[in-house]
């Protein structure tokens, strides 16, 4: 094949097609992509040189088919609007996580300490029964901006839900949020990245997520300590606003994607989940309920430690986790996703024994570092490996299917280590133990088929 310099809107943009189409072409070759698709493989020279991520006639995941391209494939402008608005999307809903707890417990909710994220998580799960399907159908883009919206909207909305139910009711209303923004995301993510760099790009955009979480809890504390708990949840709508404007810009990668209809809002018609991604969904159970009693038990066990800054202690947990996700989505590609989980689940059991073992900060935060290394060994590999098992047209369905597990078992977690806490720091070691024995007997579960070679 002989390759011609193409000439898109925005100016001198190079990209090397594959496609009968492009004119210039002396010699073209056309591959059918999912249901007879053309595709069209492009390299970029330069990530900003437009400002539309691909030619509006070119369907952006072709990216996913291209096996051997350079950096500037992934590494686009559209990459980096996306993370940019998964930071700010991440650090808007995480940097409430901390002092929630304690702000129900002023209004005499200390009984409903469980649903500060169990409602949260069971409106995410449930919203997710409709965002895959939708991005699946209308776009990535369109769930990614409901997501982004809601959580402006809930953010200020802590403002004026000062009772109890008004508060549960609002956790339910932001749950929302997560259940729509990160499958589409992810979804538009895979489009646009070639298979064999899948763990790769997904760790970085990982990367981007937590920095979000580390950033927002520890901003958030900081505004609740020294001006007030009302400044924290208008930062939280204002962030959310931005998350809102650089998801903006991005152009869909659907290809043929169209308005909502009304059947894609009919739970009853039309495939609610993908079959196909439950093995990365139930290894993802007992990693998401550890997730949920960390949530739920965490801020009075580092308040109890001594520690001022309650986010503090989250922002040492997700930078180990971010110096895990910067190398375990490549490993993940090269060595396999099952090796990689071993690694991951048996890490995690590790740091969850630590921190049920912790009496001083020392300790404690040896067991945060080992615990976050262990969420940034896992979390890319799984939504890597769901993206593997997705049936074709149907990656954001597949990854709102895992999304799902991971909502049950954050919310299994947070609902029962809430009520088995019940406001005594003499429970939390057994609650921290019931989570490192679900991750290692998934660790464990992970070992034959490893020994036996299996990969993926």
């Amino acid at each position: 094949m002989q390759a011609g310099l193409c000439w898109g809107r925005g100016g001198a943009r190079r990209s090397w097609f594959r496609e009968e189409r492009c004119a210039v072409f002396r010699k073209t070759e056309t591959i059918g992509g999912p249901q007879g698709v053309p595709l069209h493989p492009l390299l970029w020279t330069s990530a900003f040189m437009s400002s539309s991520p691909t030619p509006p006639d070119l369907p952006a995941y072709a990216h996913a088919q291209m096996e051997t391209v350079g950096d500037a494939s992934i590494y686009d402008r559209a990459f980096f609007l996306l993370c940019g608005g998964t930071v700010v999307f991440m650090a808007s809903f995480g940097m409430l996580l901390p002092e929630l707890p304690a702000h129900l417990a002023a209004m005499g909710g200390e009984a409903y300490l469980g649903g500060v994220v169990g409602m949260f998580t069971l409106a995410a799960f449930l919203s997710r029964f409709l965002s895959g399907r939708i991005a699946d159908r209308a776009g990535r883009r369109k769930v990614m901006l409901v997501g982004s919206a809601v959580t402006a909207v809930a953010g200020f909305g802590y403002l004026v839900a000062t009772s109890i139910a008004a508060f549960l009711a609002l956790r339910f209303f932001h749950g929302m949020s997560t259940g729509f923004r990160p499958p589409g995301t992810s979804a538009m993510l895979t489009d646009r990245i070639p298979r064999s760099r899948r763990g790769e790009a997904l760790g970085y955009l990982g990367v981007a997520g937590n920095a979000g979480m580390a950033l927002g809890p520890a901003f958030g504390s900081w505004l609740t300590v020294e001006i007030g708990i009302e400044w924290m949840f208008v930062a939280s709508a204002l962030l959310g606003m931005v998350s809102v404007a650089l998801t903006w810009p991005l152009e869909e990668t659907l290809p043929d994607a169209r308005p909502v209809q009304a059947s894609d809002l009919n739970p009853f018609k039309g495939g609610l989940i993908d079959p196909q991604a439950w093995p990365a969904a139930i290894v993802l159970l007992p990693v998401a309920y550890a997730f949920g009693v960390y949530l739920t038990i965490t801020p009075d066990f580092v308040d109890h430690l001594g520690y001022v800054y309650k986010g503090s202690f989250n922002t040492i947990i997700v930078a180990s986790s971010i110096s895990m996700r910067l190398f375990a989505g490549r490993a993940s590609d090269r060595l396999g996703r099952l090796p990689v989980l071993l690694v991951g689940t048996a890490l995690m059991a590790v740091g969850m024994t630590v921190l049920g073992s912790a009496s001083t900060k020392g300790v404690a935060t040896l067991g945060a570092l080992i615990y976050g290394a262990s969420i940034g060994i896992n979390m890319p590999t799984v939504f890597a490996w769901t993206a593997d098992l997705a049936q074709p047209g149907k990656v954001a369905l597949a990854l709102g299917t895992m999304l799902m597990a991971l909502e049950i078992g954050i919310g299994g977690g947070a609902v029962y280590s809430g009520s088995a806490f019940a406001g005594d720091v003499a429970n939390i070691p057994i609650l921290y133990y019931s989570a490192a024995l679900g991750t290692a007997v998934t660790a464990l579960a992970l070992i034959p088929p490893v020994l036996r070679g299996r990969k993926v």
